[in-house]
């Protein structure tokens, strides 16, 4: 399943296939980035440590 980041608060929404339309922490309309780990480095975590909210 895909995890889901709020770009402005940095909550993150999972597991669903698509975000939602605003932020349940924030209620802000907001870019939601994909965070899911693909990579062996996450080591089973289901979130990429490396993607950090850009504000």
């Amino acid at each position: 399943m895909t995890s889901w980041m709020c770009d402005k608060c940095g909550y993150i929404h999972e597991p669903v296939t698509t975000p939602p339309e605003k932020c349940p922490s924030c209620k802000s309309e907001c870019s939601f980035v994909d965070n899911s780990c693909y990579t062996p480095d996450c080591a089973g975590k289901p979130n990429d440590p490396q993607i950090k909210k850009d504000k």
